[in-house]
């Protein structure tokens, strides 16, 4: 049974095999391997990806997205009335992922390396996991996102000895690792990284300029207003792509109205966007003690943008190298750390050695203020797996125990950092001085932190930290699990239909004239034969309809919506 490696993106996600010796990307139901991290439930249905998309634009209330950015938090999104947690709308893309890896290997698929922000912290790491398991799939590993790029540049490029620098940048996170390859191992030096910095940042402030120049209040606009004015956003930051100047256009409360934006407008606008994805990179540089670096390589959808590489060209003085596809790469990666996983013969010699992201230590008191200080047991960058001990004397003789409070971050000020969990131990009396308190961190490879206490007695506590806020009783989590399973969830047959009618409805829109009675016809044609449930006829229709729709979008210059 294989292992599939996911990337679950902001954005997009998608999945990938080990097969034949090489990083296989699995298409979903459309024929593409990315699927919009969209879910919509409408019209007496649950819709994920590119239609989910479309959708969402009639249905804004009705949809989630960019729901990754809320991984590990309590927060609820409502698709109408009902509330979802992020971890339980990623389960929902996850088991459509998982449906399209079964159709495309033809067996069961029941575990998964997911990729995850190198700067996710432990509760967004717990989440990762839940969803997964919420989706039917075991999940005992995850694989920093530069790190699975890392895995994937290593295993398509030379195997020279060499250490460069990975910037992962997109829809929804930035992440920057440096890396050094040698021999057979792959070995992260140093992470830095930016959970909400990333695409849909740069859609915002293009949004946001155009409001301004228009003298539009960005109160006054209900949700589909303000999507379908991100969207002529991210459209017009794709054209910038390709041209030096584009025209941004949308159909407002007052008409249409347009913009033209060049790309110093675009680096002018978003200016500190810039300036926190330069202090992502020299933080990440600084943590490694390196600046020889031989490659700088891009990866993510983000990094398709030419004013992103100008910039880092401009301040790295290195002409930063782009994959064909940068938003394919970290699946590719998480694919061959499946295969590591599966000991398949061609990588079962490689070695990834990844690192803790994140400081973790105990809470100590401030004489002067009386607040808890952080005191590090295990400091950022330490290789994993990583064991520390660290002795600590109470704050008063006559105390009868000690609670060790455990933080995770970068303050000096507990309060600041992520609070983690308590260990309690009992301190019997002992002479003045005599009394101490170790404590030991150990972090293995997958991310989960056992905390030990032992005191001048010899004796013990023990405690494997988990999410106490976020984290279900089995009750609840197999009561979720079979709500998540039951939704009634579109058909592959289904899906196809609406893609196209999806289509028709965007160019319909774009058209005029005789074109615009052409795609009348065609929608039609295809919800007439929904209607009469004949699959055979249906499916001819839609290879009659999509040639058509083909040629009108080229026509218009419009992008496909996969």
């Amino acid at each position: 049974m294989a292992v599939i490696g996911i990337d679950l993106g902001t954005t997009n996600s998608l999945a990938a095999v080990w097969k034949d010796g090489k990083s296989v990307l699995i298409p979903n139901r459309l024929g593409a391997c990315l699927t919009p991290s969209v879910v919509t439930e409408a019209e007496g249905a649950v819709w994920v990806g590119t239609v989910a998309r479309e959708k969402r634009l009639a249905y804004p209330r009705q949809s989630a997205a960019s729901f990754k950015r809320l991984m590990g938090t309590e927060q609820k999104l409502y698709l109408g009335d009902k509330g979802y947690t992020p971890q339980e709308l990623s389960a929902v893309v996850l088991r459509q992922l998982k449906q399209d890896a079964e159709e495309f290997l033809g067996e069961a698929v029941d575990e998964a390396v997911i990729s995850v922000p190198a700067y996710f912290n432990d509760e967004q790491r717990y989440a990762t996991r839940q969803a997964g398991l919420l989706a039917g799939l075991k999940v005992e590993r995850l694989v920093n996102e530069p790190s699975a790029a890392a895995l994937a540049c290593h295993n398509l490029h030379s195997q020279e000895d060499e250490t460069f620098l990975v910037i992962d940048f997109g829809g929804g996170t930035l992440d920057v690792s440096v890396v050094a390859c040698f021999d057979q191992i792959v070995e992260i030096l140093a992470v830095a990284g930016d959970n909400h910095l990333g695409g849909d940042d740069f859609d915002q402030r293009i949004a946001e300029h155009f409001c301004r120049e228009h003298g539009i209040g960005q109160d006054t606009l209900n949700p589909r207003q303000w999507l379908t004015l991100l969207q002529s956003a991210e459209q017009c930051k794709r054209l910038l792509t390709e041209k030096e100047g584009a025209m941004m256009e949308w159909e407002g409360p007052e008409g249409k109205m347009g913009l033209i934006l060049s790309r110093d407008d675009l680096i002018r606008i978003c200016a500190p966007l810039f300036k926190r994805l330069e202090a992502v990179v020299q933080k990440a540089l600084r943590d490694a003690s390196s600046d020889a670096i031989d490659r700088i390589v891009l990866v993510g959808g983000t990094c398709r943008m030419p004013v992103i590489r100008q910039y880092i060209r401009h301040f790295m003085n290195i002409a930063p190298m782009t994959e064909d596809h940068p938003d394919e790469i970290v699946a590719k990666g998480a694919a061959v750390y499946a295969g590591i996983k599966e000991r398949r013969e061609e990588i079962k010699d490689l070695l990834l050695t990844d690192i803790c992201p994140f400081t973790m230590g105990i809470g100590v008191r401030d004489p002067s203020s009386q607040d808890l200080l952080l005191s590090p047991v295990i400091e950022r960058n330490c290789v994993l797996p990583f064991s520390r001990e660290q002795s600590y004397t109470p704050c008063t003789d006559t105390q009868d125990h000690v609670m060790i409070h455990i933080f995770q971050g970068e303050s000096m000020h507990c309060s600041e950092n992520l609070f983690l969990g308590t260990l309690h131990l009992d301190m019997p009396p002992a002479s003045s001085g005599s009394r101490f308190v170790k404590v030991r961190f150990t972090y293995d490879i997958n991310g989960i932190l056992e905390a030990e206490a032992v005191n001048h007695a010899g004796m013990k506590a023990r405690k494997r930290i988990v999410n106490s806020h976020i984290r279900m009783s089995d009750e609840e989590l197999e009561e979720r699990i079979i709500h998540l399973k039951n939704l009634n969830y579109i058909s592959r047959e289904e899906e196809q239909t609406e893609y196209l009618l999806a289509r028709g409805d965007r160019l319909y829109r774009e058209c005029l004239g005789r074109d615009r009675d052409v795609v009348q016809n065609n929608s039609q044609l295809l919800r007439s034969l929904m209607d009469k449930k004949n699959p055979a006829k249906l499916r001819a229709a839609r290879r009659q309809v999509e040639p058509v729709f083909d040629y009108l979008e080229e026509k218009l210059g419009l992008e496909k919506l996969i």
